[in-house]
């Protein structure tokens, strides 16, 4: 055998060597069709369709999957057509499809890729395992991929697959010690096949808004990526179940319009327009709708992109989202205040505790005004965005904590905001129970596990099976109050527009300011446990009302109705300063009581004409001559303290009726506590 006739005889059996360890992916062409080449031509139009779909953008990935479906059951031994099935069907919620064509196309030929300078198989493969939650496949796969690379590729490439396989070992993790929570899908009935996310809830929870990209966006226009532009949708909780959403609302244009926020009392919601650079807008709630929204300053807007947005609880300070040149990649997290002149002072980036080289987004504050949420795509992630809490320690944010999973998982969530009471959250995520990309889910926080409960035959636990991987704490959440209700004419009963200011009693602290509504007159405002709050109702002809609620630290999630009526300056007219404090047995006045009678010495100075009796009274424990003393020195207390700031004498009396006025039954703890009070009443005016 000469040495030409080796060469060939070798080469030819290398060839085959290679063909048989790997598979042999099998063209379409007619030579292996010589029989069926109509059905073939069809194949490669199928093909040519689905490549056009593909192009297109990941919107028409569904469609580009049909076509390429059509060929695949002609020929379903080609390494080329598996691969970009499974490149698709990466995008779907389950990763099963996407798992199952990408192992077909890699048995076939494990050098395949769209591109043969730079094979991408085996990391299309790990991300499909990572987000199926098979993560000791997925660092297989993307350590196989890493040691395949190039130099220069492996330059470019390294720190990403190295967080990739960090992503996973903290996906396993979490994944082994899943948190107290319960997470629901709010179902097809708000979901949809489109993509669903970003949820703003109102304070009542009976409401929700969202964004989503359906095919009745208004306008009807598709983006780059081929998915509708964004509308705007609004769905009600009525009869137990949540209404069909509507995108018919006027803040909805022919161009992308996206919920950012709103603010805890639902007055404020915050909007993403990308018409004019990609813009935060505000629009207030008046009647019965949220009016046309208002672009926020430029200062605020002056990023390349501004997507989300949340409000302090005092409307003073300003949390969003932003790509800045000052950042420090991506998407970060700035805040903004309010100044004395009520304007928004230059954004401030929040710090590299929070931020980092990743994305960050759908920022949270919590009522609190120290607790922030917010989603990344850095930190300890399980892959894509994970939601994270931090909170403001003696002016510092304190390392970011993931929420874990099943809250988080390895695919984005994000956009999570909390129900008034705390007991709630709600946020978009991509799970395999989805109906179509993002949708809207609730998480049920749970909190700390409860002490096992010992029978005399069995023990109970809360969590059946191994108890090494029983679920861990729950984050803690505030069960906070809240408080709603109506503001009236007392007479009259007609809804009134008025200022509600919250107080900090024990710090003498203005602590928010809020406006019942313009046509309804209501109200509902997020208390947290632990404050001593006065609440105070002010409108102009009006006397002011206030009411007191000390809630405990440890107090427990609930709503309160109560419904205020404002009385007008008229002769004869009572009002309880539910706000003023005295030392248990004493006249002494408590430093709580200072915002209600600055209130009061406001109402008088600015009526030098207004006379008014000062009263005091008492439950009916005691002598009536003790109690009838006691509650003469207590409204002399007062009128001792206006005079003080400047009221003249001639303005003011004071008496006391002990306990021969009660307004409710001395049998109960709580009668005896409102028929210990101190009223004014007007003389003339």
């Amino acid at each position: 055998m000469n040495k030409q006739i080796f060469i060939t005889v070798f080469s030819i059996f290398t060839v085959f060597s290679i063909s048989s360890l790997f598979g042999q992916t099998v063209e379409f062409n007619k030579y292996n069709f010589p029989n069926h080449k109509d059905q073939m031509s069809t194949a490669l139009k199928n093909i040519k369709e689905g490549d056009k779909y593909y192009e297109s953008g990941s919107g028409m990935y569904h469609l580009a999957i049909a076509e390429y479906l059509k060929a695949n059951e002609f020929n379903p031994k080609n390494a080329l057509l598996n691969y970009k099935i499974g490149r698709c069907y990466i995008n779907d919620n389950d990763k099963t499809n996407a798992i199952k064509y990408l192992e077909k196309a890699y048995e076939i030929d494990p050098r395949i890729s769209l591109d043969m300078t730079y094979n991408n198989v085996n990391f299309l493969l790990a991300k499909a395992y990572h987000l199926n939650y098979e993560f000791d496949k997925a660092i297989e796969k993307y350590t196989e991929h890493k040691n395949k690379l190039t130099p220069e590729q492996l330059a470019r490439e390294d720190n990403m697959l190295e967080k990739k396989i960090e992503e996973c070992n903290t996906a396993k993790e979490m994944y082994a010690n899943p948190a107290r929570v319960f997470v629901d899908n709010l179902g097809n009935g708000v979901n949809s096949s489109y993509p669903d996310y970003k949820p703003v809830v109102s304070p009542e929870e009976d409401m929700i808004m969202f964004t989503s990209a359906r095919d009745n966006t208004t306008g009807g226009k598709r983006d780059k990526d081929s998915f509708y532009f964004e509308d705007i949708y609004v769905t009600y909780y009525e009869d137990g179940k949540w209404s069909k959403p509507s995108n018919s609302y006027d803040l909805n244009t022919g161009n992308h319009d996206a919920t950012a926020g709103i603010s805890s009392d639902g007055s404020i919601l915050f909007l993403y327009k990308s018409s004019g650079g990609n813009n935060l807008y505000a629009s207030k709630f008046e009647g019965q709708a949220y009016a046309m929204p208002n672009r926020l300053p430029n200062n605020i807007n002056d990023g390349l992109k501004q997507s989300s947005a949340s409000l302090t609880f005092d409307k003073r300070t300003l949390y969003f989202t932003s790509i800045r040149d000052d950042g420090y990649g991506g998407e970060d997290i700035y805040y903004s205040v309010k100044n004395a002149k009520d304007k928004w002072s230059d954004p401030i980036n929040i710090g590299a505790t929070l931020n980092t080289p990743h994305d960050e987004e759908g920022v949270f504050i919590s009522p609190d005004g120290k607790t922030l949420y917010f989603s990344s795509r850095g930190h300890n992630t399980m892959g894509g965005f994970d939601i994270f809490k931090s909170t403001n320690e003696n002016g510092k944010w304190t390392n970011p904590e993931n929420l874990g999973y099943p809250v988080n998982t390895p695919d984005n969530d994000v956009f999570f905001t909390m129900a008034g009471t705390g007991q709630r959250g709600y946020y978009s995520s991509k799970k395999k129970d989805g109906y179509g990309g993002q949708d809207l889910y609730i998480i049920t926080f749970l909190g700390a596990a409860k002490p096992m409960k010992m029978g005399s035959d069995k023990i109970i636990l809360a969590w059946e099976g191994n108890l090494a991987h029983a679920p861990k704490p729950g984050p803690k959440i505030e069960q906070n109050t809240i408080l709603q209700g109506v503001v009236l004419d007392a007479i009259t009963l007609e809804p009134l527009q008025a200022t509600i200011e919250i107080i900090d009693n024990t710090k003498n602290e203005l602590m928010a300011e809020f406006e019942s509504n313009s046509t309804s007159g209501s109200y509902l405002l997020s208390l947290k446990p632990g404050i001593n709050y006065g609440i105070s109702v002010n409108k102009q002809g009006y006397l002011f009302h206030s009411e007191n609620f000390e809630i405990p630290e440890d107090a427990m999630a609930k709503k309160i109705k109560k419904d205020i009526l404002l009385n007008k300056v008229e002769v004869g007219t009572k009002i309880v300063l539910n706000n003023i404090f005295f030392d248990f047995n004493k006249a002494s006045l408590r430093t709580e009581s200072v915002a209600e009678l600055d209130r009061l010495y406001k109402l008088l100075d600015e009526m030098p004409t207004l006379k008014i009796e000062i009263s005091g009274h008492t439950d009916n424990v005691g002598s009536a001559t003790y109690n009838q003393q006691l509650s003469e020195n207590r409204a002399k207390s007062v009128v001792n303290y206006l005079k003080e700031k400047g009221i003249a004498a001639g303005q003011l009396q004071y008496k006391g009726y002990g306990f021969t006025q009660p307004i409710a039954s001395n049998d109960t703890p709580e009668g005896m506590q409102m028929n210990r009070r101190t009223e004014f009443k007007i003389l003339e005016k």
